[in-house]
């Protein structure tokens, strides 16, 4: 299936990172996440925005990532524990993209220091994007990365993975329960993706579009 191509996880280093201190995942996922899709949001706007008003965009880009979450649920989630983490991590990922595009289709720039930080937000880890942001400051200020992977290496991935599934399925954990129980997570992880991907993508415009 093409749309599988288009599912794609972190950077490697933003994994290690990840595997080294799971309970700060989201925020990895947002700081790397500015760097990936901020120039894409804006290029895709340029691309596929005439024609459509700023609504329409916004909601194409919603169908499509709810499209591709599903997808990557049902990939992903027969795995059970060990591919848990996995597929928690590539849908965070999936979703701040869609939370970028969302952002570009209203006008706003998505290469903006407050795009992570209102993504945080809109995941519900933080009150207010303000809060978000000194948080980011603080990920972004650590000198501590390269000895947190270093610990990484060498250790059972599988408890690695098992770790990370714990930490961010806790942080978010109305959202993701149920995704640790071996082969019945493909129906589940595609059914729970695609609903929490849409959630988040209504929040999304309702959030950027001023609703």
């Amino acid at each position: 299936m093409p749309e599988l191509k288009e599912i794609e996880g972190p950077p490697k280093r933003v994994w290690n990172r990840i595997l080294a201190e799971p309970d700060r995942a989201p925020e990895y996922i947002a700081l790397a996440a500015a760097d990936r899709f901020g120039p894409q949001a804006q290029e895709w706007v340029r691309i596929a925005g005439p024609g459509h008003t700023r609504a329409e965009l916004a909601r194409i880009a919603m169908k499509k990532h709810v499209r591709l979450a599903r997808l990557e649920g049902g990939a992903l989630g027969i795995g059970g524990a060990f591919t848990a983490a996995p597929d928690i991590v590539a849908l965070l990922w999936l979703q701040s993209r869609m939370v970028w595009y969302i952002a570009a289709a209203y006008g706003y720039d998505p290469n903006h220091p407050m795009r992570p930080a209102e993504y945080l937000a809109l995941q519900g880890l933080y009150d207010t994007p303000a809060q978000a942001r000194e948080a980011l400051d603080g990920v972004g200020k650590r000198l501590a990365f390269a000895l947190a992977e270093k610990a990484v290496s060498g250790r059972n991935p599988e408890v690695l993975h098992l770790r990370v599934a714990k930490y961010v399925a806790k942080r978010l954990a109305r959202r993701y329960a149920g995704r640790l129980i071996p082969f019945v997570g493909a129906p589940l992880g595609a059914l729970q993706n695609g609903s929490v991907t849409k959630a988040l993508g209504r929040r999304a415009i309702d959030f950027y579009s001023g609703s």
